[in-house]
């Protein structure tokens, strides 16, 4: 049986922001916190959205750290709680988003918030109680606006994902305007991770078509805008088609996802000053590889289709031509040559590996992966 659900209101359009007093009153919320980061705070991007959300009472936070970790979560908490807050905006790109998740839960929930972690077996015991939540995405890369899920940095160091429908914001308000400032090495970072959204829920194995044909525009819009967006920060029409395949990836990926995220979740927790979007550009290239001979995505042409969504023609060898492909787009937009220029050394192998073995996207992988498999990945990504 396939279960597929899409549950969110979306909204996509230049100055789609001003929005935000109508969906507060249609959601019900009366003082929101909003959650952003310093950077979004520095750039005026928050200023925006505080001025489209006009006399709508509010608290901010903005301390969230690149990779959202679950002290933030609590500081997060301590100031929802203190300005009486009864719902959440987040304002930023992907980890202000899954940190605002992570306070839905804290704030409503008992107990430390690695009990509601997927690994842990916590998602049932998210629930409806969660504080209700709108995301205004500020990169076009994680879709986290548009997903159930939310990964963050745990107590003990782990990078763990929370999943559960209850977390899916109420309303997703994809303003292109806003990510205009986006400096390129962002655009470039957060479009890959687009990109990899949408390449690895479609290789995943499981049953989904819809889910499938989300996924592959997405990428056709992904892979021909990213390059202009990058070069050309007030691309308006690159940026509106990079927002819109951020949003297709994460609606395409409540199928599954695979060993580019066991592998980049897992090193982004030995490491949380590594890029997620950066890490997954740089796992990519070998995880195709490793994926070409599934029998999945044999049986289902899915090389194939890759590989004309892209523009690649037919050849013997599509493994080999897409995974090149990824390492030659990841040059032009002056993403880091492999793991090495990003300072990771190999003696961090072993930890990494025993992050992706345990990680929640192990196992959607259309090949499951050894210890010796993922060793291999890291080696190649290098």
């Amino acid at each position: 049986m396939a279960r597929i659900l899409y549950l969110t209101q979306i909204e996509i359009d230049h100055g789609a922001v001003r929005l935000l007093p109508e969906e507060c009153q249609r959601i019900g919320m009366k003082k929101p916190l909003v959650v952003t980061d310093a950077g979004v705070r520095a750039a005026g991007v928050l200023d925006l959205a505080l001025a489209a959300l006009g006399g709508v009472p509010h608290a901010v936070f903005d301390q969230t750290p690149s990779n959202p970790t679950e002290a933030a979560v609590r500081a997060a908490v301590e100031v929802y709680k203190a300005h009486g807050c009864d719902s959440l905006i987040a304002v930023g790109g992907g980890s202000s988003i899954d940190l605002a998740k992570g306070v839905a839960i804290l704030a409503t929930h008992p107990g430390e918030l690695k009990t509601y972690a997927t690994i842990e077996g916590g998602s049932p015991k998210i629930s409806e109680a969660v504080a209700p939540l709108i995301a205004v995405p500020t990169t076009a890369g994680t879709g986290s606006e548009v997903a159930r899920g939310a990964i963050v940095i745990v107590d003990d160091g782990r990078k763990l994902g929370f999943h559960s429908w209850h977390l899916m914001p109420k309303a997703a308000i994809l303003d292109p305007e806003l990510t205009l400032g986006l400096p390129p090495v962002l655009t470039a970072a957060t479009g890959m991770d687009a990109i990899a959204h949408c390449l690895e829920t479609f290789m995943a194995p499981a049953v989904n078509p819809p889910a499938d044909g989300i996924a592959l525009d997405g990428l056709t819009r992904g892979w021909a805008h990213i390059e202009r967006a990058t070069r050309d920060g007030q691309d308006r029409e690159a940026r509106w088609q990079m927002m819109s395949a951020s949003m297709q990836g994460a609606m395409a990926f409540q199928k599954g996802l695979g060993c580019v995220h066991s592998l980049s979740h897992s090193l982004g927790g030995v490491n949380p000053r590594l890029h997620h979007g950066t890490l997954n550009a740089m796992f990519l290239p070998a995880v195709v590889m490793f994926n070409a001979a599934a029998e999945s995505m044999q049986r289902d042409r899915r090389l194939q289709r890759i590989a004309h969504a892209i523009g690649l023609p037919g050849c013997d060898s599509l493994g080999t031509e897409v995974a090149e492909a990824i390492r030659a787009l990841n040059a032009r937009l002056g993403l880091p040559s492999g793991l090495r220029a990003m300072g990771v050394t190999e003696d961090l192998f072993e930890r990494v590996i025993d992050g992706a073995m345990a990680d929640h996207c192990h196992k959607t992988n259309p090949r499951i992966a050894t210890r010796d498999d993922y060793r291999a990945m890291l080696a190649a990504s290098m």
